[in-house]
């Protein structure tokens, strides 16, 4: 382990401690990654409480998604070594099982869920004010992980701009240039998916 890979897995670790005392990532569920270099990412392994991560529970892999040093990576890391293949800017992916994308995305057979008008879209990189739609990808959930992948993968072909996506029933994919920014807009994503879910409560 050198000081990059060490220092890498004590910031995950310590998002992961955060994460889960909001209540995001329970039991063994999600998975954390950074860039190390062009070729190589480091990702959280797999089935470890991420309430609970240090050092020793993370490994390097390439685009590919193969460890580059032996280990078992998440079952979801070709999730996000296409984010680092895709985008030469994305630094850092975080995946949580927050109830609110999880509720959400099971209450409606929506493709996409729009956001419009709200102040807290400015969370997000790029976006200067409230007066812009910010629109969240919802996939099916299923066990192929190289079919979600790919799915993923086409609709960033159409949608290059996006900032995260929800799998229904499962959880949210957020991804930035910094670890700070990654967790900032998923807060911020957190908090949108939580207003929708009122809203469409007080609708009825």
């Amino acid at each position: 382990m050198n000081s990059d890979f060490l220092a890498k897995a004590r910031a995950l670790a310590a998002a992961g401690r955060e994460l889960h005392a909001r209540g995001w990532v329970p039991a063994t569920s999600g998975n954390f990654s950074m860039r190390l270099a062009s070729d190589s990412v480091l990702v959280t392994a797999s089935g470890r409480h991420k309430g609970r991560l240090n050092e020793q529970d993370f490994l390097a892999v390439d685009l590919q998604g193969q460890p580059v040093d032996g280990g078992k990576p998440s079952a979801e890391t070709l999730l996000h070594t296409q984010l680092y293949a895709r985008f030469p800017k994305v630094n850092a992916a975080l995946h949580c099982h927050t109830p609110a994308s999880t509720v959400l995305s099971m209450h409606s057979p929506e493709a996409e869920l729009v956001f419009e008008g709200y102040e807290l879209q400015k969370a997000f990189a790029g976006v200067d004010t409230h007066e812009s739609v910010l629109t969240i990808p919802v996939f099916d959930n299923t066990q192929d992980i190289a079919a979600l992948a790919k799915s993923v993968d086409a609709y960033f072909d159409r949608q290059p701009d996006c900032p995260a996506y929800v799998i229904r029933g499962h959880g949210v994919y957020c991804w930035a240039d910094s670890l700070d920014a990654c967790q900032r807009e998923l807060e911020a994503l957190d908090f949108l998916f939580h207003c929708e879910l009122e809203l469409r409560r007080l609708r009825g």
